[in-house]
């Protein structure tokens, strides 16, 4: 700890004090000592009491009035020094409280977003094309249909089943811990404009050779989130269809 400029300078007094009182001391010996022996020698040792009383009294005094000047310093030092930590402490818990605020409203905000989707629900929209059913072709010297000449003769096309048409799968992502209220579905021809109010579909119900699956699946939750997978099947080779699936869920 670095010393005090007051007590610094009243040790530089002191010591001033002390070196030129020596010097007095020294030269009152040497006047004295051209006079008597015994005289000398008693108000020799007379001056040098007093002498070593004055600079005790000096040190003392120096010393007392360096720790009364530093007192008062050393007081408003502590005094700032207790104010400052307390100003540290209460913007500390000011900051806190405030990250804490902010965090619940932030969340708070996010949750109640995420239950306003879930009411009004997940929607995804596909387009699912027409099945292309494989060609039969006559074999090399089987003969042609009664009536038909072989020079005419053209592969013949055969419908689809539901058995070769390649399902499709429509995922919706919802919260972890979100509970699934509803699944809607829909489908309706490509080229149609009906509304999709008209043309829900009942889970595992055909009609017009297209069918959603019986049950949804929901995959167990990963990174906050979940799936809501539905297949949908589709084996018509003459038009194309647009399917749609609503997810509506709870927090």
């Amino acid at each position: 700890m670095p010393m005090p400029d007051s007590v610094l300078a009243a040790i530089i007094a002191g010591s001033a004090t002390l070196s030129a009182s020596l010097l007095q001391l020294r030269s009152a010996l040497l006047r004295e000592a051209t006079r008597g022996q015994s005289a000398a020698r008693r108000k020799g040792k007379i001056q040098l009491i007093i002498l070593l009383a004055v600079v005790g009294a000096a040190a003392i005094a120096g010393f007392a009035l360096s720790q009364w000047l530093t007192s008062g310093e050393r007081l408003a030092q502590s005094t700032l020094q207790r104010e400052l930590q307390a100003r540290v402490a209460e913007i500390s818990r000011t900051a806190s409280q405030l990250e804490l605020t902010r965090a619940g409203a932030r969340a708070e905000i996010e949750t109640g977003v995420l239950r306003q989707i879930g009411t009004d629900g997940v929607i995804l929209t596909a387009s699912v094309g027409a099945c292309r059913p494989a060609l039969v072709i006559s074999a090399p010297g089987t003969a042609s249909p009664p009536g038909v000449s072989a020079e005419v003769a053209t592969p013949a096309a055969r419908a689809c089943t539901e058995a070769e048409a390649s399902p499709v799968t429509l995922c919706a992502t919802i919260p972890g811990s979100a509970k699934v209220t509803e699944v809607e579905l829909f489908s309706r021809l490509a080229d149609a404009d009906a509304p999709w109010s008209a043309n829900r579909f009942v889970p595992g119900q055909e009609s017009g050779q297209a069918r959603f699956a019986e049950k949804y699946s929901q995959s167990a939750p990963e990174a906050g989130t979940q799936q809501v997978c539905q297949g949908f099947t589709h084996w018509s080779a003459d038009h194309a269809r647009l399917v749609r699936m609503i997810v509506r869920y709870s927090l």
